[in-house]
């Protein structure tokens, strides 16, 4: 149940019972018709823009309206008050008892309170993490992955048919230089003295092993051959080694992906995927073949004055019409990105989301102008650009790790404070806002640890069905007969409030979805751990405020219905953060 859907729709039924109507004979417009929380919380508990979307439509002045609409929403039992306000805001006080009624909904909902139909079962593909299979996972991925994996999370709570997809970024230059770098490991492995790393191979010891199952599989045989015939070998081999390594990392980090997409079968596959794309823009009309004129400041990289083959991405938003062929002939990476989301496309998304890090953000607009053309205006690509972490240690920041030696990987971090508190803080910040990720705060115990503050909430709730088991152990603490529960005992300001905040959970959880912003459940949960807590200490205060009165049952069985509220939004929320909700906090 999303109170505010709710009341938007009582609204637009109450503006309905009026006289209103619009000047021009027509039906009226409720469509710009929302309600929201209002900007002072004292103000009530909801307010709504009816009267000035409609004012205009009817001919009358807002507060006109606003008095018509009020005279029909106090008829609405649920409906305590409801004043006309400023120039025609209406604020609207709800009663007690619905209030309680929320409890009820959500002990009866369970894990699905929340879950909306904003999607309607649209497939929607997001891509992410996407690193170049070129070593483990560092710190610079973490973010993104998990940014990627909570909005998956949050699309699929919103009722989206989601893809989690991961590029594997294995047709470039790049892996080229880690076959030979996997090559020399080989030598290593078969007794050879490799010296220094040459400049400009790839110097980690994670191809240590890597070497080892080359000289395993094959012997010495790698050596009697050519570059040329050991490269593809040896390449395909140490992709597929850096692949098991990066699914590792991320296990580890508790994100999964559907589909693990090849950039090189694009090419190499059954056919040229690539040369497909190009030849279907070019029938759109979308591909000619010109010059481009130099650009003002700094020379792109992707800039050559000659003539060449080029994507109209002006016609799409773009501020520069964009090369498909480089000066050899071979496609340019962009070339490669439009036949990529052309067979997403293809394979039923068009709604597609990709995940890039901070150092993508020029590369926005020409990849949401490919894919506006690829789907003819019937799906769009929304990006999301991930700023950079800093690991902080005793107000330092960290560059080095001892175990790679040269930058930290994600299982360092992971191993040390783990999984959680990675995932959690990672989404404590906007993902366009730099994180300090500092060691000592997210281990703390205390409300200056945001993920220890919340999952000491959850905790706490299952502290009190415990003591309730040892102190009442005859009252039945079961879902259906909490959900029965007699909930007029819950009466203290305190505790509607509690349950006011617990209301909103549905409207953030789909806000979030539909701006792709995680950071607001993260945000949402601590505030909602303050509430419980300030519930907690108002009854070690006031003793008839305790959960549990074992002379009372019905009022103990009221107020857990409540701590199961809680502890269902609770649990829900971090599951969308793929964050546990544990039971103890030692």
């Amino acid at each position: 149940m999303n109170v505010f859907t709710l009341f938007t729709e009582r609204v637009v039924a109450a503006v309905g019972k009026t006289d209103l109507a619009a000047r021009d004979g027509a039906a009226l417009d409720l469509s710009r018709v929302n309600v929201e929380p209002p900007r002072d919380a004292s103000h009530g508990d909801l307010a709504t823009n009816a009267a000035m979307v409609l004012a205009k439509q009817v001919g009358m002045k807002p507060r006109d309206v606003a008095n018509k609409i009020v005279d029909a929403l106090v008829e609405d039992g649920d409906i305590a008050k409801a004043d006309v306000a400023g120039p025609g805001f209406i604020n609207l006080t709800l009663s007690d008892d619905f209030w309680r009624s929320v409890v009820r909904t959500i002990v009866e909902s369970g894990a699905d309170f929340g879950r909306g139909d904003l999607g309607q079962g649209a497939k929607i593909n997001v891509e992410y993490v996407s690193a170049n299979p070129t070593g483990p996972m560092h710190v610079g991925h973490t973010r993104g992955a998990v940014l990627g994996d909570c909005i998956a999370n949050l699309l699929d709570f919103a009722g989206y048919d989601v893809c989690r997809e991961y590029y594997i970024n294995d047709a470039g230059a790049q892996v080229d230089v880690l076959a030979r770098s996997a090559y020399l490991r080989y030598c290593e492995a078969l007794g050879e003295e490799i010296g220094d790393i040459p400049e400009g191979l790839y110097p980690g010891d994670y191809l240590v092993p890597v070497g080892e199952a080359l000289a395993k599989a094959h012997g010495d045989k790698l050596k009697q051959a050519s570059e040329e015939e050991w490269l593809p070998l040896v390449r395909a081999f140490t992709v597929d080694k850096m692949m098991d390594m990066i699914r590792g990392d991320l296990e580890a980090l508790n994100v999964k992906h559907n589909v693990f997409f090849s950039e090189r079968s694009l090419i190499h596959g059954e056919h040229d995927r690539v040369k497909e794309a190009i030849d279907w823009l070019t029938g759109k009309g979308q591909v000619y073949v010109g010059t481009l004129p130099p650009p003002k400041g700094q020379l792109p990289d992707d800039w050559e004055d000659r003539e060449q083959t080029l994507f109209r991405s002006t016609d799409f938003g773009d501020d520069i019409d964009r090369p498909l062929k480089k000066s050899d002939g071979s496609n340019t990476y962009f070339a490669n990105d439009i036949a990529y989301h052309f067979d997403k496309f293809k394979r039923g998304y068009a709604q597609q989301v990709d995940i890039l890090g901070a150092d993508h953000g020029g590369y926005v607009k020409r990849l949401k102008a490919a894919v506006a053309a690829i789907t003819e205006g019937k799906g769009g690509l929304d990006v999301k650009i991930c700023q950079l972490v800093n690991l902080m240690r005793d107000g330092e920041q960290l560059k080095m790790s001892k175990r790679s030696g040269n930058f930290i990987t994600l299982r360092d971090v992971v191993e040390e404070v783990g999984c959680d508190a990675v995932r959690f803080m990672m989404m404590y910040r906007k993902s366009e806002v730099t994180i300090d990720f500092d060691f000592a705060k997210v281990t703390e115990q205390s409300k200056d640890n945001p993920v220890f503050y919340v999952q000491y909430a959850h905790a706490r709730t299952a502290s009190i069905f415990r003591q309730a088991a040892t102190e009442i152990p005859n009252l039945s603490v079961a879902q259906a007969d909490l959900a029965k529960a007699d909930l007029s005992a819950l009466e203290d300001e305190v505790e509607l409030a509690l349950i006011r905040k617990l209301s909103e959970f549905p409207r953030i959880a789909a806000g979030a979805a539909e701006t792709q912003e995680p950071h607001r459940v993260a945000f949402y949960l601590y505030d909602l751990a303050g509430y419980f807590h300030s519930v907690w200490n108002k009854g070690k205060e006031m003793p008839q405020l305790r959960f549990i009165n074992a002379k009372d049952e019905k009022m103990t069985q009221a107020r857990l219905a409540l701590v199961q509220a809680v502890a269902t939004v609770i649990a829900t929320g971090l599951s969308l953060l793929g964050v546990t909700a544990p039971e103890e906090m030692r």
